[in-house]
């Protein structure tokens, strides 16, 4: 979206334009349910979060004032409506953290290139991808959704979760070797 018809559709917004409403809701709505789905596991929840996404976006935006771009501004406001949901379903009891400083050595080896694309590009692949993605951690799975699937930049990643751009780029080297440990054994069967 253009710089100018950004910010022309911010200004329709808070003019209570509907159209420029379901502009943004069209733009947006597929983006940030495929965020929620992969961060909650749930379709029904991931309705939610769009529906309170829209309306957090109703209700406040006469609030942003455009540091960011509106997308930036809604996946926060999904993001951030997402952990709320996680929390409200199971209280953390454990604080302490795993050691992340050291990574995990791989144990299964693939030469990725010797697989035929007719392989990585089946369904079946994609419904293994699929829970490899669903498998990883919350973050690292958040951060590979925004970056790898939505494509958004780091910065924008960063900004939406709140963390460095350098958080960012660890967080997406963990989720890339995670998802290459968990595919490594289904694609190396299927390439012999």
């Amino acid at each position: 979206m253009a710089v100018q018809t950004e910010a022309a559709l911010v200004a329709a917004l808070k003019q209570r334009d509907p159209a420029a409403l379901a502009t943004l809701f069209e733009q947006y709505s597929d983006r940030i349910y495929r965020l929620a789905v992969s961060v909650l596991h749930d379709e029904v929840q991931a309705d939610g979060v769009v529906q309170n996404t829209f309306l957090t976006l109703i209700e406040r935006v006469q609030d942003f004032e455009g540091r960011a771009s509106i997308g930036t501004w809604l996946y926060r406001v999904a993001h951030n409506e997402c952990l709320m949901r996680l929390r409200q379903a199971k209280p953390i009891v454990d604080l302490v953290e795993e050691n992340d400083d050291a990574p995990a050595m791989p144990t299964h080896l693939v030469d990725w290139q010797t697989v035929p694309d007719t392989i990585l590009s089946s369904s079946e692949a994609m419904t293994e991808m699929e829970r490899a993605i669903s498998r990883l951690k919350p973050d690292l799975r958040t951060v590979f959704v925004l970056r790898d699937i939505e494509e958004l930049s780091t910065a924008q990643t960063a900004e939406i979760l709140g963390v460095s751009e350098n958080v960012v780029k660890v967080r997406l080297h963990r989720a890339r070797l995670a998802l290459r440990e968990q595919l490594a054994a289904y694609f190396e069967e299927r390439a012999r």
